[in-house]
């Protein structure tokens, strides 16, 4: 297993643009919890802390597809950069409100959300430029992974500082961590040569070679198969996150509050430990197995919570809560190399702005689903709904397009291509095969 990551990591720039777009995204799990804080302090609603963040959320969810449809015809790093600087002083501006003026975040919540870093979709658009075979999957599968790691220390980020100081200072904290991320992966892109996102020309004319599609083309969303993918993804990112919710309400049913962090780490563990393995694996997995692999292990959680059975301690559940998220980072890995492999070489960009679009919008769904079920039937009830929502996922997943040279049957692993050993704007380079 090992062995396929130092192959990966030897790849020139895959470390640095890695690390650095997951140091860009750093701030997001934070950003909730630093508002709520602060709005809730300001006026006593969680519903009023609730609808600055929704804005927020919906900012983000409104303009990816078009800040990736940019990135795609150049200039990323720029990009990167003036949308780090502006959503940074979007955050500090909200922190620094008075009180009695607290609605101005309203306003302001949403048009920094416009402007939210496009780092994880710009970077996972150049990875098949960067490498191909075994190593585009491994670094897919690494992304997810770590992925896992950022919703541990950034929630850890913000409530350490306002444990520490206050609201205001984790809120400019926050963003700061997205200013600074933001222009180092800015730098990563241009010490890659990749600065210009838009695909070397011989990539692009191949494809529009093979598919016919020279000239204006139509919006990614008038393909059936790229409508099923974003339809999947809502679902699947609902239910993660409905479980998410799950373990916090029984957490709070049991009075305490603490658990929820025991068993959500012991959740996102099993899915590090997935990814992990996943990455090392030869060959091209199959999308509908992973799925349903994820949606096996979310089924089996449901008759552990109440009121289907009452555990003498919650403790008894965590090896089962390990199981389940073992498919969940190979799942999304999975997810994010078909959609590589599918979209336009000079769309990669603004195909992954509608999966953060469909993420963002799954997310932001399931908590009013997943609160009035567990109003209805308990936890249990609420489990359930999650499971369905990934099971609909794995129904849709055998669906979808293959993408372009993708077979389904495993093979063996290739290298990187020569291009990536030095990667310039305007080089071509051979197309990698999406996991």
């Amino acid at each position: 297993m090992l062995r396929s990551y130092r192959r990966l990591f030897a790849i020139p720039h895959v470390g640095s643009l890695l690390s650095w777009s997951l140091a860009s995204r750093l701030y997001m799990p934070g950003q909730p919890i630093a508002i709520t804080f602060l709005v809730a302090d300001w006026t006593g609603s969680y519903t009023k802390a609730g609808l600055v963040v929704g804005l927020l959320i919906l900012g983000t969810a409104l303009v990816a597809p078009m800040r990736g449809r940019m990135a795609d015809r150049g200039h990323a790093a720029r990009i990167v950069v003036v949308c780090g600087v502006v959503y940074a002083a979007g955050l500090s501006a909200i922190a620094l409100l008075p009180a009695e003026r607290w609605w101005a975040a309203l306003p302001l919540a949403l048009a920094t959300g416009l402007f939210s870093p496009p780092a994880n979709q710009i970077v996972r658009a150049l990875w098949p430029r960067l490498t191909r075979g075994r190593d585009l999957q491994a670094v897919y599968a690494a992304e997810a992974t770590l992925q896992e790691l950022l919703f541990v220390l950034g929630p850890m980020l913000a409530a350490g500082a306002v444990a520490f100081a206050d609201a205001r200072v984790a809120l400019v904290v926050l963003a700061a961590t997205a200013l600074v991320g933001s222009l180092g992966f800015a730098a990563a892109l241009r010490r890659a040569g990749v600065a210009d996102a838009a695909p070397p020309a011989g990539e692009a004319s191949a494809h529009e070679a093979s598919t016919g599609a020279a000239g204006p083309r139509p919006s990614l969303l008038a393909s059936g198969g790229f409508v099923l993918f974003i339809a999947m993804l809502f679902a699947l990112v609902a239910g993660i996150i409905g479980v998410d919710l799950v373990l916090v309400a029984w957490a709070n049913e049991l009075n305490s509050p603490a658990l929820a962090m025991v068993l959500a780490a012991v959740w996102a563990l099993g899915s590090l430990v997935g990814g992990l393995v996943a990455g090392a694996l030869p060959g091209t997995p199959r999308l509908s197995r992973r799925f349903a692999g994820s949606a096996l292990g979310i089924v089996l959680l449901v008759p552990f919570f109440p009121p289907v059975t009452h555990l003498p301690t919650p403790m008894l559940i965590l090896p089962v809560l390990f199981a389940s998220g073992l498919f969940i980072a190979p799942t999304l890995a999975a997810a994010m190399g078909r959609l590589s492999a599918t979209a336009p070489p000079d769309r990669r960009a603004e195909a992954f702005g509608w999966m953060t679009t469909a993420q963002t919008a799954g997310s932001a769904a399931t908590s009013p689903l997943m609160g009035a079920l567990m109003d209805w039937g308990g936890i249990a009830s609420g489990a359930a709904g999650a499971a369905a929502l990934v099971v609909l996922a794995a129904a849709i997943s055998p669906f979808l397009p293959v993408g372009r040279a993708e077979p389904e049957e495993p093979e063996g692993g290739r290298g990187a291509p020569d291009t990536a050993a030095r990667p310039a704007e305007g080089e071509s380079a051979r197309e990698g095969r999406g996991r």
